[in-house]
């Protein structure tokens, strides 16, 4: 049997989503709770452990990328002894998670050389073929068809709810990060799409990137979803001072309206096929209650933001 090693959370979840998951052997210290209690973590980093502030993550991020320096770091004993056949990596985003050429290096010395194939995906339709690339590799390509066609059903539900109700898209605004403020970009403005919202300062199939307050305050969206990336509501909501005490908070429409939510990260910059779609579900329940529900497991995964809750 392949032995398998998954260097992205996204793939881990994707493995274990579609019952790939025993040829699982070595993931991330970031992957799902399910796979850190029963496979080995080969990938690491120096920030784990310590609790920083957003704007000191981004600032020790930016150094390190500006001066060449590595963050994630692969246990490389212990990669040589799990002797992997396949590693999956990716190239999308070199901060939040280890790339292709970080692992290259750390498996040249390898006895045993794995293929190293990159899930990077930049759409929403770019994951739901990476669960085809996974599945493939391994050869089950069946199993992927079956888990997307559930997929695709659950998202053509919410499209066809949002369409017999005739709801008109919200004026959306999703957040990847506090400080500096990021605005969301790749999947997820497809995501937003898809719960029948729009994102005018979004980056669809592009990288997120610095948003100015002043921009944001001149947009003054309907509903503002607060989702740092890595981030738990609870951890979000640490920091959520940085957004609430800037100029003209109180005034966007947003806010006047108890329309601000914080979400769980993994809905939305994890990019495994079935979380996103759950945030699809999500995100269509808080842009359109009077027609879509948010589904009872989800409910866990948000916390709307009352004004009485902010002065408090």
């Amino acid at each position: 049997m392949l032995k398998v090693c998954s260097f992205l959370p996204a793939v881990t979840q994707m493995l274990y989503d579609m019952g790939l998951d025993d040829h699982l052997y070595g993931v991330t210290f970031e992957c799902p709770k399910q796979a850190l209690e029963e496979k080995q973590p080969v990938v690491r980093c120096v920030l784990e452990g310590k609790n920083l502030s957003s704007q000191e993550i981004d600032a020790l991020f930016s150094a390190s990328k500006h001066q060449g320096k590595d963050l994630y770091y692969v246990d490389e004993p212990l990669l040589a002894q799990i002797a992997p056949d396949i590693i999956f990596t990716q190239d999308t985003c070199d901060i939040c998670q280890i790339d292709t050429a970080c692992t290259a290096a750390a498996v040249a010395k390898l006895a045993k050389q794995p293929q190293l194939i990159s899930i990077s995906p930049e759409s929403l339709e770019d994951v739901f073929q990476s669960a085809v690339t996974i599945a493939k590799a391994i050869g089950k390509e069946e199993v992927a068809y079956a888990y997307l066609e559930g997929l695709r059903k659950r998202m053509d539900t919410v499209v066809d709810q949002l369409r017999a109700a005739k709801a008109m898209p919200k004026r959306v605004m999703l957040m990847e990060w506090l400080d500096p403020i990021f605005n969301c970009g790749h999947w997820i403005p497809h995501q937003i799409g898809f719960a029948g919202g729009i994102d005018m300062l979004s980056n669809p199939s592009g990288d997120s990137v610095v948003t100015p307050w002043d921009k944001i305050v001149k947009y003054n969206p309907e509903v503002l979803v607060i989702a740092p990336c890595g981030f738990t509501v609870e951890r979000t909501l640490e920091e959520i001072h940085l957004l609430t005490e800037n100029e003209g908070w109180n005034q966007l429409k947003a806010v006047q309206d108890n329309q601000v939510f914080i979400t769980d990260f993994d809905l939305f910059t994890q990019s495994s096929a079935n979380t996103l779609v759950e945030g699809i579900e999500l995100l269509a329940g808080l842009f359109h209650p009077d027609t879509i529900k948010v589904p009872e497991q989800l409910n866990s995964k948000y916390k709307q933001l009352l004004t009485t809750t902010v002065s408090n």
